[in-house]
């Protein structure tokens, strides 16, 4: 068997491992365009960068919904898909678990769930999947160039590869934190716990 042949099968099926070493690599290389890490944060400071972090998507009503409608509120914003077997349940999850540790404040972090797989996660799909872990939490869609646009926006990356008869969404596990001016102030590791993210949102709440 060739090389070439050997290779497929991890090409088309991205295995978590890879996907994981994906947002690694992304991490770093955001850490290195800034000025560091702040010595009180647990999250990679991102403030230096002034991402754009804007979008121009719409919410599982089909209402048209951009970032400035957050603003006063402090945002969790990630990328990812309902169809994800891994990274985006424990990242969500892991987002509900957050707002509880906040206490009463966690009326005051607003969570999004921006779908990189439209044509897969339709409204319905998008809201019953984010309503079951917080009720609160936002799902946004757009069509393919609108989430190329806000991935962009954010540095994020996702890329549609095939996989037998279907496709699976290769994407970057970075989550996103924002001000309450609408500033991307800092980026959470996959393995960063929510306790940790707690510390770092009361920085800003």
């Amino acid at each position: 068997m060739s090389e070439t042949m050997k290779r497929r099968p991890s090409q088309s099926a991205p295995s978590p491992r890879r996907r994981r070493l994906l947002g690694a690599a992304l991490l770093l290389a955001l850490a290195a365009c800034g000025k560091g890490i702040s010595s009180k944060l647990h999250g990679v400071d991102l403030s230096s960068m002034k991402l754009p972090g804007t979008f121009h998507l719409r919410d599982t009503n089909g209402n048209p919904r951009t970032l400035e409608d957050f603003r006063g509120n402090v945002v969790l914003l990630l990328f990812g898909y309902t169809r994800c077997p891994d990274v985006c349940p424990a990242t969500l999850a892991r987002a509900a678990q957050t707002k509880r540790l906040l206490g009463d404040q966690g009326d005051r972090l607003k969570v999004i769930f921006i779908t990189v797989d439209p044509e897969r996660d339709t409204p319905a799909i998008l809201e019953a999947y984010t309503a079951a872990f917080d009720p609160t939490f936002i799902g946004l869609y757009g069509d393919a160039q609108q989430t190329a646009e806000a991935t962009r926006s954010f540095g994020a990356y996702c890329r549609r590869v095939s996989s037998g008869n279907s496709y699976t969404m290769e994407h970057s596990e970075l989550d996103y934190i924002i001000d309450t001016k609408g500033v991307v102030r800092f980026a959470l590791q996959y393995e960063e716990s929510a306790e940790d993210i707690a510390k770092d949102l009361k920085l800003l709440l």
